[in-house]
């Protein structure tokens, strides 16, 4: 049957999928997105408003959340720092289960990325290595964009206590109704900070080799499967990228090959691949993804620049299991019910990804006057 014949029940897109202790509706995944609006951190029903409005998605990955007063580098980034935090979750959690969806909190710790003013008084912005970020700006309210100052290279019990730290938010994230975590390695964060050579200049256990290089990576995520179980965790990663400064290295391709090997024996439900060579960042080889496919037994996820067709081509190729849709889910909250009816898809306002406020964020109408679940 030719792609132009088929129908939405023929597509593997919109089949139910079992995603470690989780049935999904279907393999269309909301990809994590930053939105900024949890004003001094703290998640609101807006947020929970928003999330529920895209609960047509097989699964929900949330914005980035610090496990940390250190990793809350952005303005109105939320956090799941303690027990406040953690119940000010409980109604996104409910939400989108009462709209039939699943969702994952994504645990992001910012590391270098960061600005003093966006964080509290007491916290420190930490890094593998004192490394500045050298054209990378910060946004802080009411000021615009700084320069971002050089991080504090972290102590072993720095390290051990961000460990815990991960540990706990995870913990807590499942206590008041998500389904599971995803670690975000991805993207010239925390983790992938350890793991890229441009920002890690360590001589201990945790720099150098590949192995010492990921050990932090399969030290959180090894805490965190320990704790609420390797079913309900997820790994984002994002070899070839360059987004804040990490850089591109002859061993990248073996050094991620390696890695999901690793998160194999861990047996982790999923590993979400980020590829931003859409957005011009460079390709992320087809290669690399073929070989995590070989090596790691569980769900993939693959996200980038992806449409229905697109999508569709790579699970049925077996390249991957979900696809994630990011920018598209921004303006088109019913996107599985859309890309189902091969309906026209809304364009983002660019404007007011990252403001305050419900303009551009819960306002985008759905196709029909009820939402379409797929």
């Amino acid at each position: 049957m030719s792609m132009e014949m088929k129908t939405t029940l023929d597509y593997n897109l919109f089949k139910e999928i079992n995603v470690g202790a989780n049935l999904l509706k279907n393999r269309v995944v909301m990809a994590p997105l930053t939105r900024c609006r949890a004003i001094d951190h703290m998640p609101n029903d807006l947020m929970a408003t928003y999330y529920s409005q895209r609960a047509g998605a097989g699964l929900i990955i949330t914005e980035g959340t610090s496990p940390s007063i250190n990793g809350l580098g952005y303005a109105r980034m939320p956090g799941i720092i303690n027990s406040d935090m953690a119940s000010a979750w409980q109604p996104t959690a409910r939400k989108v289960h009462d709209m039939g969806g699943k969702i994952f909190m994504q645990l992001m710790h910012s590391g270098r990325v960061s600005h003093p003013e966006n964080l509290p008084k007491e916290a420190r912005i930490l890094a593998p290595s004192s490394v500045k970020l050298n054209s990378t700006k910060m946004h802080v309210d009411g000021k615009g964009d700084l320069e971002i100052p050089a991080p504090v290279a972290m102590t072993i019990a720095d390290i051990e206590d961000s460990i815990e730290e991960f540990r706990l938010a995870a913990q807590r994230a499942i206590d008041n109704g998500f389904d599971g975590v995803e670690i975000h390695g991805a993207n010239g964060y925390l983790i992938d900070q350890f793991t890229n050579k441009a920002s890690n200049k360590r001589t201990d256990e945790y720099g150098g080799s590949i192995q010492n290089r990921s050990r932090f990576l399969l030290d959180v995520v090894t805490a965190v499967k320990n704790q609420i179980g390797a079913e309900r965790v997820g790994v984002r990663l994002s070899p070839f990228g360059v987004m804040n400064e990490m850089e591109i290295y002859d061993e990248m391709e073996s050094d991620f090959v390696y890695i999901a090997t690793q998160l194999n024996r861990l047996d982790v439900a999923y590993i979400h691949l980020a590829d931003h060579s859409s957005m011009g960042a460079p390709d992320v080889p087809n290669s690399i993804k073929s070989k995590i496919r070989t090596v790691f037994n569980n769900a993939i996820i693959l996200c980038g620049g992806y449409n229905k067709e697109t999508a569709e081509r790579d699970i049925s190729k077996g390249l991957c299991d979900l696809v994630a849709f990011g920018r598209p889910y921004i303006a088109n909250p019913d996107l599985a019910g859309r890309m189902a009816e091969n309906a026209r898809l809304a364009i983002p306002d660019t404007d007011t990804f990252y403001t305050p406020d419900e303009k551009g964020y819960i306002d985008y109408p759905y196709l029909k006057v009820e939402s379409i679940s797929i």
